[in-house]
């Protein structure tokens, strides 16, 4: 047999094997593409990672787990969350050593406190205290596609007191934080967290509004198999810096990262990973009793970038007085302060180049509240919802849900899954303009007890991008937490392909 069949034997072999059916088809002669297109199918396993909640005796966390019905899903599936083994032994849970990690719990995980129900039923737990470790679940079958846990923690006083809240995400090998800080008065950690059975290599590097700060503690750090890690961005580096975007990368492995950000004077919460960078961004569902509102930028590339500044609001795109354009270094962080710029409307940020596009990443920090009442919470340049996005542990009174459709006109249709200790699924469907913003008044379930869950799904015209805001059981307290709601992945993409040997005959 000639060398040329027997590659293409096993070229044909390998394709089928990634694939699971899909085999090699030749193009017939008029040179047209008759393939049919490519289906979407449900995703049969979903990995999440969700970090080491708080440091703080105080703490009180929920975790609540929602996988929505997908067409097509398996009927049988399970998941579990269970807790991430020590790093470095044995730790007090409280303190750092002098790497800047933060001990994780004594001994071996305790039972995972979050047990994932069938599709369509939201199951939550809670623990408390400063000893819960980071969680490391996977999902399978019909609990996989579209999977999603959310983190929610509430600290009574201290750094960082207020509400923290984290979508608990996949891992990755690269990720970008823009909105860090070492300034006097913040305490930022960075969060790592590794899935696998082999150990991860990771790079971390701070780059502030002169360039990369010097740091070789934050070269190389290896992440143990099934563990989790967090360190102090101040021992990576003693440069005070208001602020900083953190970009971790993977040598070899796969982690979770996240960026906890604890502020002496406005409480804290977690800074998610941005958007991949991009010449056009949209930062959905800033709060429209934002007291003050700072973008924070960072370039990538070796070209300087000039954005256009605009906030999506209820009527159409306006451009906030004073910041019609930001102009970003290249390799430099930059920081704008747009104060209250939502000016009592419901508000995204919008970038686009002024002139040439150049990649960036951004995020922003939201304060509400003024005096000792202040609270903060992030939210980056996020992707659009696409086909399906959801957010899980939404309470009655305390969700707010904004859509933003910054191109053309869209419907979106908002679902409410069943409480996690009853009630029934609602549904409304919405029309956001092109170029606005609107806070909706999301379905709440029939006869709702508990937490629940919201679906958005995209069903005609432009892309959507969106947010949940999480305001605290104290309704006189400030204390918030915003979630983008980014595509779920809750399917992939499979060519199809049909059988036709010949082509090995050639």
């Amino acid at each position: 047999m000639k060398r040329t069949t027997l590659s293409l034997i096993a070229c044909a072999t390998a394709l089928a094997a990634v694939t699971g059916f899909a085999a090699v088809s030749a193009p017939d002669g008029s040179g047209t593409d008759t393939a049919a297109p490519a289906a979407r199918l449900p995703v049969e396993r979903t990995s999440l990672l969700c970090p080491a909640p708080s440091t703080s005796d105080l703490a009180e966390t929920s975790y609540t787990s929602f996988t929505p019905v997908t067409k097509g899903a398996d009927e049988k599936g399970s998941a579990a969350l269970a807790a991430a083994e020590p790093a470095d032994g044995p730790g007090d849970g409280k303190g750092d050593d002098k790497s800047g990690k933060k001990g994780e719990k004594d001994g071996k995980a305790e039972e995972p406190v979050v047990r994932p129900k069938a599709p369509g039923t939201p199951v939550t737990g809670e623990t408390s205290g400063a000893d819960t470790p980071a969680l490391i679940g996977t999902a399978e079958g019909g609990n996989a596609p579209g999977w999603t846990v959310q983190q929610t923690t509430e600290v009574a006083a201290g750094t960082g007191r207020g509400l923290q809240g984290v979508n608990c995400a996949a891992p990755d090998t690269e990720f970008w934080f823009p909105g860090a800080s070492t300034a006097a008065g913040r305490t930022d950690y960075v969060h790592l967290t590794n899935p696998d059975d082999s150990a991860a290599v990771v790079d971390i590097e701070l780059y502030g509004k002169d360039g990369a700060l010097k740091s070789t503690v934050g070269e190389g750090v290896t992440v143990p198999p099934h563990s989790g890690e967090s360190l102090l961005l101040s021992t990576l580096s003693d440069v005070k810096q208001t602020d900083l975007t953190v970009h971790v990368g993977v040598r070899s492995g796969r982690v979770g990262a996240a960026v906890q950000a604890l502020d002496d004077k406005t409480g804290g919460d977690w800074l998610t990973a941005a958007a991949d960078p991009a010449s056009d961004l949209v930062l959905p569902g800033i709060p429209k009793d934002a007291t003050a509102v700072r973008l924070v930028l960072f370039t990538p590339g070796g070209t300087d970038a000039d954005l256009k500044v605009r906030l999506a609001s209820p009527s159409g795109l306006i451009t906030p007085a004073g910041h019609e354009t930001v102009h970003v270094k290249a390799g430099m962080t930059t920081g704008v302060d747009l104060g209250e710029v939502t000016r009592g409307e419901a508000g995204s940020l919008v970038l686009t180049p002024t002139d040439r596009s150049v990649p960036v990443v951004a995020a922003v920090r939201v304060v509400r509240g003024k005096g000792d009442e202040q609270e903060s919470a992030f939210i980056p340049a996020a992707d659009p919802v696409g086909a399906r996005a959801t957010a899980a542990d939404n309470r009655a009174k305390h969700t707010t849900l904004a859509l933003s459709a910054p191109g053309g006109t869209a419907k979106v249709r908002v679902t409410a899954s069943a409480g996690t200790e009853g009630g029934s699924t609602a549904t409304e469907t919405y029309t956001v303009k092109a170029g606005t913003t609107q806070n909706v008044a999301a379905p709440v379930p029939a006869g709702l007890k508990g937490s629940y869950a919201l679906t958005v799904e995209t069903v005609s015209g432009g892309s959507v991008h969106a947010s949940r805001m999480l305001t605290g059981s104290d309704d006189d307290v400030a204390s918030f937490t915003v979630q983008t709601l980014p595509d779920d992945r809750g399917t992939v993409s499979v060519p199809n392909a049909e059988q036709d040997l010949s082509v090995l005959q050639q």
